[in-house]
């Protein structure tokens, strides 16, 4: 038997052409973009991580401080000898300082301390005072007036 074998020539007509040219041009407009992303996605990723958690820690630490301050108007509302409980949530570290009738906390943020306030219908006094804040963590707050005479007194102690 006798195979007829005859070598095939591969000749690229125009379409292939065309075609290898828009490849190679997407792969490298593909490089390129790459490129472009490693370089300017962790410039504006990373400060935009950080303003987010700016914002989260400073809104922790304002509702923390709303929550103190309505149980201290609870309080002082009921009068002499009222108490409350409340649970509040600290995300980050800081010393908790009665001013008046100002409530404040200082926040470390991304440039320097945002001090965070609240105003609260009468002096209150931290037991333990000063009441250094611990990151990430629960605390028990009991509000109480002892006498209609002296200041509110507000004790925390921290849920472990």
């Amino acid at each position: 038997m006798y195979i007829y074998n005859r070598s095939i020539s591969i000749t690229m007509d125009s379409m292939d052409v065309k075609g290898q040219a828009s490849v190679e041009y997407l792969l490298i407009t593909l490089i390129f973009l790459i490129i472009i992303g490693s370089v300017t996605l962790p410039l504006l990723i990373i400060p935009a991580i950080n303003d987010s958690l700016d914002v989260s820690h400073s809104s922790d630490a304002s509702a923390a401080l709303n929550s103190i301050a309505n149980a201290v108007g609870v309080v002082y509302a009921n009068g002499p000898e009222s108490t409350r409980n409340i649970t509040v949530y600290f995300s980050n570290t800081g010393t908790l300082s009665s001013v008046g009738s100002t409530i404040q906390i200082p926040v470390n943020i991304t440039g320097g301390n945002k001090l965070i306030s609240a105003n609260v219908p009468i002096p209150v006094t931290f037991v333990p005072n000063p009441m250094n804040i611990a990151a990430k963590n629960n605390y028990n707050v009991y509000v109480y007036w002892p006498s209609g005479t002296g200041p509110i007194m507000v004790n925390m102690t921290q849920i472990t």
